[in-house]
């Protein structure tokens, strides 16, 4: 991923011209803040574990702990408050949350229907190496959690290496658009001049960096076997 990230800065830095000026900002921790981060993380841990060991949904989990997270705050921070965690969410624009609705539920339609499945049977055609790589280009439009749990299923015979250039290429092929990846849907949502056909137009720069970073990936996949 370092390797992708460099190239691609050298792809693009050669357009750039000007200085950036940073600023540094010194925000306090209230005690609410460090409690709300506990109980983030706490949620984190326990969905894993819930369904790693319980088999829970994750969704279930994750809305229990975001309830849990709405009532800590209430209840700990004053009505003085200029920025509870509710506004936080009114924040949000409903565009990008009725895109992500919109992608659970074209995800969930084609784990129904057994189309990711069908995915894994590009591996009885290609060695893992090339369809590693093709992988990592439908995780830009498929999201990569079910596709990866699509090809742990299946039982795929791999040896580390070619796991681990896997998890490259769900990893950041989700990025070679703008809708493949969350950071990707909510810049679009902040930034006005951000839109997918801005973004497609960097399309050969992203594709050439996955490629590269992809071989590098390889090799040092070929060190570890």
């Amino acid at each position: 991923a370092s390797i992708t990230v460099f190239i691609l800065a050298v792809f693009l830095s050669r357009a750039l011209t000007g200085t950036v000026t940073l600023r540094s900002n010194t925000t306090p921790v209230r005690r609410v803040d460090a409690v709300i981060s506990g109980l983030f993380l706490l949620t984190i841990l326990s969905t894993i574990a819930g369904n790693a060991l319980f088999g829970i949904p994750p969704v279930l989990t994750f809305l229990f702990g975001l309830s849990i997270m709405f009532l800590v705050s209430r209840f700990m921070s004053d009505d003085s408050d200029l920025d509870p965690i509710l506004e936080y969410i009114r924040i949000i624009e409903f565009e990008t949350l009725l895109f992500f609705l919109g992608i659970l539920l074209l995800v969930g339609m084609l784990k129904e229907i057994h189309a990711l499945d069908s995915l894994v049977a590009i591996y009885d055609i290609l060695p893992p190496l090339y369809a590693n790589y093709l992988m990592g280009i439908f995780s830009a439009v498929i999201d990569n959690v079910p596709l990866t749990a699509a090809l742990l299923k299946a039982g795929i015979d791999m040896s580390p290496g070619e796991w681990m250039g896997l998890t490259y290429a769900v990893g950041v092929g989700g990025s070679l658009l703008v809708i493949g990846s969350a950071a990707g849907i909510v810049a679009m949502s902040k930034i006005p001049g951000l839109t997918f056909v801005a973004y497609l137009r960097y399309l050969a720069h992203l594709l050439a960096a996955y490629t590269l970073g992809y071989a590098g990936v390889f090799m040092l996949g070929r060190f570890i076997n």
